[in-house]
Order: C-alpha cells, then sequence, then structure tokens
C-alpha cells in the first residue's frame, strides 16, 4: 500500500498504539523499552497523569483564543521559565524551528534597535543543526539539508567545532552574535566543555555580541540542570527551546534577556497558534514535574548510573562501540559499527534508539526512566552489540578461506 504521507522519512515499519512510562506498546502487543522519547520530546514518557489532567482540564475549557487576548496559562508558563532562567522575556512558538527562527530575528533586531542593521549574520558550528526551515537549515550549514533548496539564505558564517581562530576570523562588522548548541543532537552528542562555552561568552562580550543558544534537545532537564548552560556558569542572551517543554505537545519558546529582545516591539513578529492555552497548559503541567524538589537531582543520578553501565558495556563490547559521550541522560554512543544497522538490530530486540551524525546512537529516554529499566536497556543493547560480534566472527572464517583460495 502507498502512503499518502509525503516520503520525506524512511518510515520503520512499526505501529505504536499506546504507551506506559517509558513503555511503548505496539499493535501486536510487543513492548518496547523507548531510548529516544520521540527525538528527545516525550520528557515524562507515556500517559503521564499530571500531562493527562492538565490536558483535560483545559480541552474542556478553551483550546485555543489566538494572541490577540491575554491569555492566563500562557503568562503563568512565562512567568514560570523567566523565574527559573536568566530571561525576562518569553515569545512561545509550536516548534523548535519556529523558536531558532525568533531567537535569530531577535539578534538581529537588537542590533539594528541599536543603529547597527548592518549587523546581521550569526556565526554557526559545523555538525549543527538547528531546524529544517530555510533560515534554519543556513545556520546549520549542512550540505544534505540545503541541498535543491535554491540560494542558500544568507548571514550565517560556520566554522569547525572548536576551531578558535577560525572564529576569530569569521567576526566581523557584520556579526550580531554566536549561536551554537550547549550539546549537539543531531551533529552527534557532543557537548561543548563548560570552559569553552564561558570563552564564548567572553568572545561575545568583546566583539559586542549577543550570545544565542540552541537548547531545543538538551534543555528542560535532559542534562539534569533546567538548562544545559547552567553546568558553565554562563548567561546567555537569546535561547531556543521545545521538545521536552511539552511533554509531546507541540511547544517551542524564545526566551531572552530585555535588553536583547529590546527590537522586538509592537508588531515585528507574531505566531498564530504558538502558546495557545492548551499548549500552554501541558508546559505548565512539564514544569510542575521538571521543577518539583528533587526531580533533577534524580535526572542527575540516573544519568550517571547510565553512563557507568555503559561505560562497561564499551569495555566489554570493544569491536561495537568506541565511546560513549554525552551530558545527563542525553547520551551518546560512538560505534565501529553502522550506526543505522544497530539502530535496525535494536528495533528487532524492541529497543527505540535513534541515528545521529559522526557514526552515534542517540539515547534520549524519558527522565523518568528507572534504575531497572536502566538495566534492561543496557542487557540489550548488549544483546544488540553480540549480534554484530557474532557476525563479525563469521566474517573472520569465510575471509581466511578466500585468502587460502586466492594463495592455492
Amino acid at each position: 500500500m502507498t502512503s499518502p504521507l509525503l516520503p520525506t522519512y524512511a518510515r520503520a515499519d512499526v505501529v505504536f498504539e499506546t504507551g506506559e512510562g517509558v513503555w511503548l506498546v505496539a499493535r501486536d502487543g510487543q513492548r518496547y523499552l523507548d531510548l529516544g522519547s520521540g527525538i528527545g520530546v516525550n520528557a515524562l514518557g507515556y500517559n503521564h497523569p499530571g500531562l493527562l489532567a492538565a490536558l483535560g482540564a483545559q480541552g474542556g475549557k478553551l483550546w485555543h483564543i489566538s494572541n490577540l487576548f491575554r491569555n492566563p496559562q500562557a503568562e503563568r508558563l512565562a512567568q514560570r521559565l523567566v523565574d527559573a532562567s536568566f530571561a525576562d522575556t518569553v515569545f512561545f512558538t509550536n516548534s523548535g524551528a519556529e523558536a531558532l527562527e525568533c531567537a535569530i530575528k531577535t539578534a538581529r533586531k537588537y542590533h539594528a534597535a541599536n543603529g547597527h542593521p548592518e549587523r546581521f549574520r550569526l556565526v554557526t558550528f559545523e555538525g549543527a543543526f538547528h531546524g529544517r526551515t530555510l533560515a534554519t537549515i543556513a545556520a546549520g550549514g549542512q550540505q544534505k539539508y540545503l541541498e535543491g533548496f535554491g540560494p542558500k539564505v544568507e548571514g550565517f558564517d560556520q566554522v569547525p567545532f572548536g576551531d578558535w581562530d577560525a572564529l576569530a576570523a569569521a567576526i566581523g562588522p557584520e556579526t550580531a552574535g554566536i549561536l551554537i548548541e550547549p550539546v549537539q543532537g543531531e551533529g552527534g552528542i557532543r557537548a561543548v566543555p563548560p570552559q569553552d562555552l564561558r570563552r564564548l561568552r567572553q568572545i561575545a562580550d568583546d566583539n559586542g555580541l549577543l550570545l544565542v543558544l540552541d537548547e531545543v534537545q538538551c534543555g528542560i532537564g535532559r542534562t539534569g540542570k533546567l538548562f544545559a548552560h547552567e553546568w558553565a556558569g554562563v548567561t546567555p542572551d537569546i535561547v531556543a527551546i521545545a521538545k521536552g517543554i511539552g511533554g509531546g505537545f507541540p511547544l517551542g519558546a524564545s526566551l531572552a534577556t530585555r535588553e536583547a529582545s529590546k527590537g522586538m516591539t509592537l508588531g515585528t513578529h507574531g505566531t498564530t497558534f504558538g502558546g495557545n492555552p492548551l499548549a500552554a497548559a501541558v508546559g505548565n503541567a512539564v514544569l510542575d514535574e521538571i521543577l518539583a524538589p528533587g526531580f533533577l537531582e534524580g535526572v542527575q543520578e540516573k544519568a550517571g548510573l547510565f553512563r557507568q553501565r555503559l561505560a562497561e558495556l564499551k569495555d566489554a563490547f570493544p569491536d561495537v562501540f568506541e565511546d560513549v559521550r554525552g551530558e545527563g541522560l542525553m547520551l551518546g554512543l560512538k560505534l565501529k559499527v553502522p550506526n543505522t544497522e544497530f539502530v535496525k538490530a535494536a528495533l528487532a530486540r524492541r529497543l527505540v534508539v535513534i541515528a545521529a551524525g559522526d557514526n552515534v546512537v542517540r539515547l534520549l529516554p524519558p527522565l523518568i526512566i528507572g534504575e531497572a529499566e536502566i538495566g534492561e536497556a543496557v542487557a540489550g543493547l548488549g544483546e544488540v552489540a553480540q549480534t554484530f560480534r557474532a557476525q563479525t566472527l563469521q566474517a573472520e572464517p569465510d575471509a581466511g578461506k578466500a585468502d587460502e583460495r586466492q594463495a592455492g
């Protein structure tokens, strides 16, 4: 049967019908341990009672009223994000790409408001992923996403990850800011060292630039703090978030200081659906859990356990795993076998994992994962690794026989 969906995804032939906690249940009744969270979205897992209650309560009142009127749910969510962060203002969106679009516009408008409209360029980094709009694929700079869509949107200067000389050379009179993910997701779970993030803050200050962070994947508790940049102790100017803040409901936001957002005045930006009552109610329910006493500390503890067990797995299968990387429950396994094949083998073992760049498999479990489920995850990953080891061992004698035939 031909699907009416645009064929831009290589979808696995599995249909999930329900879920509970960190488990997904397919149409055939098989249970899958979810180590992907819908690409970092389902921070509280499936059928979370708090999210269900919030959705039901608001769903019986108002779903949508437009941003032409006051929205108490959105005002409350924005105030809570401000109180828990560096920010003074919040603009709600439906997705991470839209949050990045707002962040980019905010950075450009800041300089225009200061009398320097020529300062519109952002320095970005190789391996980055900032979304799928025309501007955000230009910001990410990956050719596979740019191909065929016409001229690249102007205003982005990409430099190698960690190349300070290239960064210095890229900064000029038209530069408005620096845009970076504290932990690259799509790029292969590459974390920016805390000292490097602090250095970027200093470079921005020295050059009159804004430091713009993409925390769409690494924010909202994923690394064990509400925002990943907190580990470095830096204060950004603008931060884009999404994914986890909605717990599965489409929701994103661009957070900024009062100074950085000074150019975003009446009529300069807008959205039809962003932060509507239904989305904001769910976002508030997510924060009820994430900001609850002990929750983030629990994420840190579970992340430490998971990483330790993965390190043991790497040592047990050095022919399959090259490295363990990441922060908190945003972990990556750098492989010596094709990551796409590993993802398929894991799915056959009823484990959901996600491929990333640099031949990495991403592990982004719901933040509510427990110790027992971490144990099951590691055991399952070990079984998958064993299948690749068996294939290697089987191939080696065949290769030896071929050598003997050639010698004869």
